[in-house]
């Protein structure tokens, strides 16, 4: 069995031709401003791809993203950055139906069948907020709300067709507030795109920001849910969070596993060190597919929350050491003769930079084991 295979095995059975697509480009190309690997996606009915089936999706489970993402990785870091923000945003949206039972279902149909690309508003850029913690500020107007603030960086920002946040309203039941879901549309009056993103690497994932000024979104794109903003470790903040985790660390896992799959094909690296570096990388997508398969089990609250940081944080090492043995195995030469080494070395280090951080969560996970409950720093 190759490398990967069994990654790029589950791509070609539930995205059909966009692994030979994207095997087209130099890595350069899919990796500037203006890639075509967004396009290719869209062919592939990518944006469906964790849309359930009775929505009209492709249905994938956990287990299969982290796959699909892992391959997409391989052949250019910035889709699958992108994408994971996608699929991020279309799962919590699928979860805020299932606990919400309103018309979300009419929405994940729109991207299933139209191929809508959904960019995610959400807190997870923002430090020590939860990931789904509101990141805007609302008010009510009407049936709807008006929205304002900015999300930066945000990935899809110049291709996506619909924009996820949450936001914190008044009750409409009673005292107190409660969490609501908004998609607001790309080309919505008040909505803009900045300049953000000054660096080279990921830039094909359109990481800009993007402004809200005074948005109306109509009361049927506001999605209510029975959360209220402070509340801790809720189900559709945990599944969100798994989502998230896993994509991105199957993610940063294909970055690392391109430089690994360079190795292997250098006959004059010894075969202790190709196989180390392969032994780290699989090791390490084994304990992805674990808390995936967890996710399929219904594994949920704050077991699940803490396996999935477990699991961050064991592939971030994990990925850091495959990555330095295999820059060096590869040697000058290859770093001079190409920037492929040099670039994958350094999108591979970006994702100690997704929330939340070791150094906040530290302290949390000490206490969780010592059996006290686990927050998000």
């Amino acid at each position: 069995m190759q490398f990967m295979h069994k990654e790029r095995a589950t791509l070609d059975r539930l995205l059909p031709g966009l692994d030979s697509a994207l095997a087209e480009y130099d890595l350069t190309r899919l990796e500037c401003v203006g890639s075509p690997a967004l396009t290719d996606f869209r062919t592939a009915r990518g944006p469906a791809l964790v849309v359930p089936t009775e929505d009209g999706g492709i249905g994938a489970d956990p287990v299969a993203a982290v796959h699909v993402q892992r391959a997409i990785a391989s052949r250019s870091p910035s889709l699958a950055v992108a994408t994971t923000m996608h699929h991020f945003s279309v799962a919590s949206l699928a979860e805020t139906g299932r606990v919400g039972g309103g018309m979300e279902w009419m929405l994940l149909e729109a991207v299933a069948k139209q191929g809508l690309l959904v960019a995610s508003g959400f807190a997870e850029g923002r430090t020590g907020q939860a990931i789904l913690s509101p990141s805007m500020v609302a008010r009510p107007d009407g049936d709807g709300v008006r929205v304002s603030g900015s999300k930066k960086p945000c990935s899809l920002s110049r291709s996506m067709d619909l924009l996820t946040a949450s936001v914190a309203l008044p009750r409409a039941d009673g005292p107190g507030e409660q969490m609501a879901v908004i998609l607001i549309p790309a080309d919505a009056p008040g909505v803009r795109v900045k300049p953000f993103w000054n660096s080279f690497v990921l830039a094909g994932a359109e990481s800009d920001e993007v402004i809200l000024e005074d948005v109306l979104v109509p009361g049927d794109l506001v999605l209510r849910t029975e959360v209220g903003p402070d509340d801790a470790l809720d189900e559709l903040q945990t599944t969100g969070f798994l989502w998230f985790e896993l994509l991105m660390a199957a993610s940063y896992l294909g970055m690392a596993s391109a430089l690994a799959e360079r190795v292997l094909a250098s006959r004059r690296v010894a075969a202790a060190e190709r196989a180390g570096i392969v032994v780290e990388l699989e090791a390490a997508m084994v304990t992805v597919e674990g808390v995936a398969r967890g996710m399929c089990l219904g594994m949920t609250g704050e077991p699940a929350f803490a396996e999935a940081l477990m699991c961050r944080f064991a592939v971030q090492d994990a990925i850091s050491r495959a990555v330095q043995r295999s820059v060096e195995a590869l040697g000058g030469m290859a770093f001079i003769e190409s920037s492929d080494v040099a670039y994958l070395a350094a999108c591979t280090a970006a994702l100690g930079f997704h929330p939340p951080s070791r150094a906040r969560m530290s302290d949390e996970l000490c206490d969780y084991f010592d059996g006290q409950p686990l927050r998000v720093a």
